[in-house]
């Protein structure tokens, strides 16, 4: 399969209900893109989870499909509610493609698709999975306990991600790959952040750094780095601990990758180190878990970046994490809180508002 069009990925219409999908003929038509032989013959359906996105796992009976290859116990992601209409119904497109032009070329434990579908006219998507939790594996949360030696495991991930994808012909073009983060400037800004920072969810945040102008002319400043990078990757682009899950072997996998793009690897390490422990943990941590990823991106085949030049270089993904969970409004509180103080204190430990602009 190629990165770079549509085609990628099924053709078959997306539904418009969880419903419709749910059915043993849609499922047979869906499957049949990768299995040619393979007949849907019941549907169970499991448990539902809808937010801006819906994810329901459920379980098929088939003949005609290797038991190894194709999974029974699986799991869909649609944007089939109103909260998933329009904006946020595309959000899920660079996902979908990923899952079905990318994931199994780079080497990244994420989740195994089996199917995944884009409607290039209105950027509606599909992405049905196996069912980790079937097979023993768990999501965490962005308040979930992860110690450094996790943290470095997930490391491996990320730099497994971006060795595979380091400024790859196969995916220079690919428009759904393009940089996001401009974009993110546009959507939301300085009135959210000022509504975070002057709440109780930003009561945490370092009174130094408290400070929405000075966080938008940092962004501002990462944005338009990130779009010009070099040398590039393909980065997650949201890489805090609730975007893991650990497999039935208690391994980390990345999860979630609305937010996947072209960019600088440094965005994904700072904003993970800086945001899946609370600070007096990661202090004591952060230079020996960038010592490793960067260890484990020369193990790649990339040339290993300068480790005092790495050192300046992920305050930049400070920024970055700071600024999304800064202009969050649609999640739980406590969720929020944790993670502004987590990158607030990370921000002021390393003067990230200012290191940015200089």
């Amino acid at each position: 399969m190629t990165a770079d069009t549509a085609s990628a990925v099924g053709s078959l219409p997306i539904p418009e209900t969880l419903a419709e999908v749910l059915t043993p003929g849609w499922l047979t038509s869906a499957l049949r893109t990768r299995f040619p032989d393979v007949e849907v013959h019941d549907v169970t359906p499991g448990p539902v989870v809808s937010r801006v996105s819906c994810n329901a796992r459920f379980r098929i009976e088939y003949t005609g499909a290797p038991d190894e290859e194709l999974p029974r116990d699986l799991c869909v992601k649609g944007y089939f509610s109103d909260m998933g209409n329009g904006e946020a119904s595309a959000a899920g497109l660079s996902e979908a493609m990923f899952y079905g032009s990318l994931a199994a070329t780079t080497g990244v434990r994420t989740l195994r698709p089996v199917y995944a579908a884009v409607d290039p006219a209105t950027r509606a998507s599909i992405v049905i999975t196996e069912d980790v939790e079937a097979r023993g594996g768990s999501f965490l949360d962005p308040l979930s306990t992860y110690t450094p030696d996790q943290v470095a495991e997930s490391l491996e991930q990320f730099a497994t991600l971006h060795a595979a994808t380091w400024m790859s012909p196969a995916v220079a073009d690919a428009p759904w790959l393009a940089s996001s983060l401009p974009h993110l400037l546009r959507s939301r800004g300085l009135p959210e952040i000022q509504g975070n920072f002057e709440g109780p969810i930003g009561a945490g945040v370092p009174t130094a750094v408290r400070d929405g102008r000075r966080l938008v002319d940092a962004y501002t400043v990462v944005a338009e780095e990130a779009v010009t990078a070099s040398p590039w990757t393909v980065m997650h682009g949201d890489a805090h601990v609730g975007n893991l899950f650990l497999d039935g072997e208690g391994r980390p996998c990345l999860v979630d990758w609305q937010l996947v793009q072209r960019g600088p690897w440094y965005i994904d390490v700072g904003y993970h180190i800086a945001s899946t422990m609370p600070a007096d943990v990661r202090r004591g941590v952060e230079r020996d878990l960038l010592r490793h990823y960067l260890d484990r991106l020369a193990a790649g085949g990339v040339d290993r970046p300068d480790e005092d030049e790495a050192r300046r270089l992920i305050t930049r993904g400070i920024v970055h994490g700071f600024y999304l969970w800064a202009i969050t409004l649609r999640v739980a509180p406590p969720i929020t809180t944790e993670l502004l103080t987590r990158l607030g204190t990370a921000a002021e430990d390393h003067e990230v508002l200012s290191a940015a602009t200089r």
